[in-house]
C-alpha cells in the first residue's frame, strides 16, 4: 500500500502554424523543433517504460490544433525536408569540428540523434505520431487527454457563453476523430478557469480538469486536504491542483533543474555563432539567423562565458536531480501523515516543449523520475487523475475559485494594454457567429453555404486562439500574433458578407479551405 500518489502531466500544444502559400516559414519551425526535441524523444521514452512493464505513468494533454498538425502530410513532407538539411549540417559539422576534442563528439552526437529520429518518424512511426501516442495509451502506459479546440483562453471568451462551449465540443470532437476513443479529461488553456464552467465540461463530456493552485484552496467551501486531493464540482465533474513546490523544480531556470549550470545552453546555437556563409544554406531561405539545435556549450553561469558541454557530467546532474524530485515527493507525501482516504495526491503539470526543447536533457529526467517510482511504489505510486478518481470515489464537493496559472494568477497575461484591442472584436465576432450559425447552419451539407458557414467556424475559432494574446504579452513574435489575429477576423467578416449576400466565390472559399486545413467535420450548430 503506497503512502500516496504522483500525477505528472504534460501538455502538448502548438498553435496552428500551417502556412501552404510561402516555401518555408519560420513559424513551422516551432512544430519541428517540437517533434525532433520533444514528441520523438517522449514517445521513445514511453516504449521503453512499457517495455519495462510500466504503467500508467504519464498524462499527457495533446491539443487538437497539434494533433491536426501531426497528422497533416503536407506539415509531415516538410518535416521531413526540414531533418534533411539538418543531417546535411550534421555532415558538415562533424568535417568541421574533426580533431575538437570538445566539439567533435557533440557533432557526432548531434547527427546520430537525428538520424535516429528521422528512422523512429518515417519507419516506427510511419508518420503519424498520433498514431503512436495512441497505442501507448491503448498500452496502459499514458492516458492521453485534450484541451479546447484552438487553446482559446476561456475566461475571457465567457461573454458569450456559445464561444466557449464551441471551443469545448470541437476539441472533443476532434481529439475523437483522430485518436479514436473520447478524453476522459481535459486541460483547460492557460489553467483558465470561472465558476460555472464545470457546466460545460460535463457537456463536452469531460470528467475531470486541472486549476493552479489557488483555484482549488480558494474554492468554496475550502478543501479539506488542500491541494493534496481533488474536489468534486457539484456536477460531479472533478478538479485537480497544481502543486507548487514540485512545479518550480522544473519550472524556474533559478530555482529549478534546468538552471543547473551542467546543462546544455539553449541560446548558443551554430545559427548565430557560426559565419553566415557557412550557415546560410541551413537557415531561413538563407537570410534570417535561425537555431539549428547544433549547441555546443553548456549553461556554465550567469554570465556570457560558456564551457564546452559535457554529455556525460549532464547525465549525472540528470540523475541527481531524478533522485531529488522523487525524495521531495516521498517528504511530501510524508509529511501529511497516514490517512486511509482519500489518499495524498501531488499533481505536478508542465508545458511538454519545456522537456527537450528547452531542457534539453528534460526527457532523460522524466524517464529516470519515472522508473524510481516505480521501483517503489509502497512509498509514491504513478497514477492518473481517472485511475485516482476510480479509487477515491467519495470526495470533497466544492467549486474552484476563478484563476489560471499565467503571471499573477488570473487574466493579466492574456489581457494588457499590449492585446487589449483583440476581445471587442472577437467577441463581436462570437455573437455573429451564433446568429450565422442559427440562421444558416442548417443548409445542405457540402453546399457553398454550408462550407461558407463552417468555414467562418474554424475562423472564429482560430482567431481565439489564447497563443496570440500570449504572443504579444511575451514579445517573442509580436507582429506574427497580431498578423494572424488580424487576419482570421478578416476573413471571418468576408465569409460573412458571402453568406449573408447569396455572393459566395467557390474559389476564393475553396483557396480559404485550403490554407486552413483542420476540423473537417465542423458542425455549425456548435456555434448556435
Amino acid at each position: 500500500m503506497s503512502l500516496g500518489y504522483q500525477c505528472i502531466v504534460l501538455h502538448a500544444h502548438l498553435p496552428y502554424i500551417r502556412h501552404p502559400e510561402y516555401d518555408s516559414f519560420l513559424e513551422e519551425n516551432w512544430l519541428f523543433e517540437a517533434i525532433t526535441e520533444t514528441y520523438v524523444p517522449l514517445i521513445r521514452a514511453l516504449e521503453r517504460l512499457r517495455d519495462a512493464g510500466i504503467e500508467g505513468c504519464l498524462t499527457l494533454s495533446l491539443s487538437p490544433t497539434l494533433l491536426t498538425m501531426l497528422r497533416d502530410p503536407f506539415l509531415q513532407a516538410r518535416y521531413l525536408a526540414h531533418m534533411d538539411r539538418l543531417q546535411q549540417l550534421a555532415a558538415r559539422e562533424v568535417r568541421r569540428t574533426q580533431g575538437d576534442a570538445a566539439f567533435a563528439p557533440l557533432a557526432r552526437l548531434y547527427g546520430d540523434r537525428l538520424e535516429e529520429t528521422v528512422t523512429v518518424f518515417e519507419t516506427g512511426c510511419q508518420r503519424d505520431l498520433v498514431a503512436a501516442f495512441a497505442r501507448l495509451q491503448a498500452d496502459g502506459v499514458v492516458e492521453l487527454i485534450t484541451t479546447a479546440a484552438t487553446h482559446g483562453y476561456l475566461p475571457l471568451l465567457r461573454t458569450e457563453p456559445a464561444a466557449v462551449r464551441a471551443q469545448l465540443l470541437v476539441g472533443a470532437q476532434t481529439f475523437q476523430a483522430l485518436v479514436g476513443v473520447p478524453a476522459r479529461g481535459v486541460w483547460l488553456p492557460e489553467c483558465g478557469y470561472y465558476p460555472g464552467l464545470e457546466g460545460l465540461l460535463e457537456e463536452a463530456g469531460y470528467g475531470y480538469f486541472f486549476v493552479d493552485a489557488h483555484g482549488l484552496l480558494n474554492a468554496t467551501p475550502r478543501p479539506y486536504y488542500g491541494l493534496s486531493a481533488p474536489v468534486v464540482c457539484p456536477n460531479g465533474v472533478a478538479a485537480f491542483g497544481r502543486d507548487p513546490e514540485s512545479s518550480r523544480r522544473v519550472w524556474s531556470r533559478e530555482e529549478g533543474y534546468p538552471g543547473d549550470f551542467q546543462y546544455r545552453d539553449f541560446y548558443r546555437d551554430v545559427g548565430f555563432d557560426l559565419d553566415f556563409d557557412y550557415v546560410r544554406p541551413f537557415i531561413l531561405d538563407g537570410r534570417t539567423r535561425i537555431h539549428t539545435g547544433f549547441k555546443y556549450y553548456r549553461i556554465t553561469g550567469p554570465g556570457d562565458h560558456k564551457l564546452p558541454y559535457d554529455p556525460a557530467e549532464a547525465a549525472r546532474r540528470v540523475t541527481a536531480h531524478a533522485d531529488d524530485f522523487v525524495a521531495r515527493s516521498r517528504r511530501n507525501v510524508a509529511g501529511q501523515g497516514a490517512r486511509s482516504t482519500p489518499a495524498p495526491l501531488i499533481v505536478s503539470p508542465y508545458d511538454a516543449e519545456l522537456l527537450g526543447h528547452w531542457w534539453f536533457e528534460g526527457p532523460q529526467w522524466l524517464e529516470a523520475v519515472i522508473r524510481r517510482m516505480a521501483d517503489a511504489p509502497d512509498a509514491v505510486a504513478l497514477t492518473t487523475p481517472s485511475a485516482y478518481l476510480a479509487r477515491h470515489s467519495s470526495l470533497q464537493s466544492a467549486t474552484p475559485s476563478a484563476s489560471s496559472w499565467g503571471d499573477g494568477g488570473y487574466n493579466a497575461f492574456w489581457l494588457n494594454p499590449g492585446n487589449d484591442w483583440i476581445y471587442p472584436q472577437l467577441h463581436d465576432a462570437a455573437r455573429r457567429m451564433n446568429v450565422l450559425a442559427r440562421q444558416h447552419g442548417d443548409a445542405a451539407p457540402g453546399s457553398l453555404p454550408y462550407r461558407a458557414v463552417q468555414q467562418a467556424g474554424r475562423s472564429l475559432l482560430l482567431a481565439q486562439a489564447s497563443d496570440w494574446a500570449f504572443i504579444m504579452k511575451s514579445e517573442t513574435a509580436k507582429e506574427y500574433a497580431r498578423r494572424r489575429t488580424r487576419d482570421h477576423l478578416a476573413r471571418f467578416n468576408y465569409l460573412e458578407q458571402c453568406v449573408l449576400t447569396g455572393a459566395i466565390d467557390e474559389r476564393r472559399l475553396q483557396a480559404l479551405e485550403v490554407m486552413d486545413q483542420l476540423f473537417p467535420a465542423l458542425d455549425p450548430a456548435v456555434f448556435g
